[in-house]
């Protein structure tokens, strides 16, 4: 794999000599500065991506006009109206180049670090096994604490980012098997996303990357954490933390999530639990002041359930990995249901 001197010009950006093959894709809209910045790290890196992707969700910023002015080598995409960060990271995939082996999504708001994109490739061949690799993601504003080590999927369908907003630990250095990674930074096999038919672009966004890992998972395939490819994070730069428009699309997917992917006996024996995961965070938000957002979310997701149960006899008839092996990496504790 050809290696990136530190004085390396940004026109300097050319295939790879080893059948690697990596897109990287970043899905923008009104990004501002951050994309700027977010491209910038990836002209830094000690191994190049063969090709850069932007698609824009039609943003009324400046922030694509910097990218195409700055950034002559990078392929941007630019769309007539924003169709969310799912179905335009599936445009992305889509158009990828053909000898394209791997695709790594990176938010605008996310920093690599130098050696990020190395130590993917690095854990790819040492783990021939894995097909989905997560970096280590670290809070952009303080570098010791963590911003997540992957998403963690409890029995009652509730999603969180492992270690998220915890200072650094030892455990969150070693390499290890994960539930799904965050799509913030992540590394997928490119066939098997085509396979799995890319992201649910009915989410919009947020939970769509968990749902692709977990159809992913009960299809066979396996997530590693790489704690030496390090990504600096915001988390929400541009929609914001626990806005009307996050909690909405994140506690609608939470649904949906649930009912497409949970198998079989799993589905009944935990649904209680995702009944009264559903019942307190209706509660909690209505306390916080946003009781109407909430309940339009839970009601469009029963709305959607129909679309959603003809989707999930398509998943269950792919799965491959047993009840017993799945149940073994969901969080099975009853607390995090209320502290989360």
């Amino acid at each position: 794999m050809q290696t990136k001197n530190n004085n390396m010009r940004e026109n300097d950006l050319i295939q790879n000599q080893e059948p690697a093959q990596v897109s990287v894709i970043i899905v923008n809209w009104n990004a501002g500065d951050l994309l700027e910045k977010c491209i910038s790290s990836l002209f830094l890196q000690t191994v190049l991506p063969d090709e850069i992707i932007v698609v824009d969700n039609f943003s009324t910023d400046n922030s694509i006009k910097i990218i195409a002015d700055k950034f002559t080598s990078v392929r941007i995409i630019q769309l007539d109206k924003n169709i969310g960060f799912a179905a335009a990271n599936n445009i992305a995939i889509n158009d990828s180049s053909l000898s394209c082996r791997w695709v790594v999504f990176l938010n605008p708001d996310a920093f690599p670090d130098t050696q990020w994109l190395e130590a993917l490739l690095r854990a790819s061949r040492r783990h021939s096994e894995h097909t989905i690799f997560g970096s280590r993601l670290m809070v952009a504003n303080n570098n010791n604490v963590v911003d997540g080590v992957g998403d963690v999927y409890h029995f009652s369908g509730l999603v969180w980012r492992s270690s998220h907003g915890m200072s650094l630990r030892p455990e969150d250095l070693l390499e290890r098997d994960i539930f799904t990674p965050c799509a913030a930074s992540a590394m997928f096999r490119k066939d098997i996303l085509i396979a799995a038919g890319g992201f649910d672009e009915d989410y919009f966004c947020y939970v769509e990357d968990v749902d692709l890992g977990f159809r992913l998972r009960l299809m066979g395939h396996k997530c590693l954490f790489v704690p030496d490819s390090v990504a600096y994070h915001i988390g929400s730069a541009i929609t914001g933390k626990r806005s009307d428009f996050s909690v909405y699309h994140g506690h609608r997917n939470l649904v949906w999530t649930y009912v497409k992917n949970m198998p079989g006996i799993l589905f009944w024996l935990f649904f209680p639990f995702h009944l009264l995961l559903n019942l307190l965070s209706i509660i909690w938000f209505s306390v916080r002041g946003q009781g109407k957002v909430i309940l339009r979310a839970k009601l469009d997701a029963i709305s959607g359930l129909p679309k959603i149960w003809m989707k999930r006899k398509i998943i269950q008839s792919k799965r491959v990995v047993p009840i017993f092996d799945l149940l073994f990496w969901l969080d099975k504790t009853i607390i995090p249901i209320f502290r989360r």
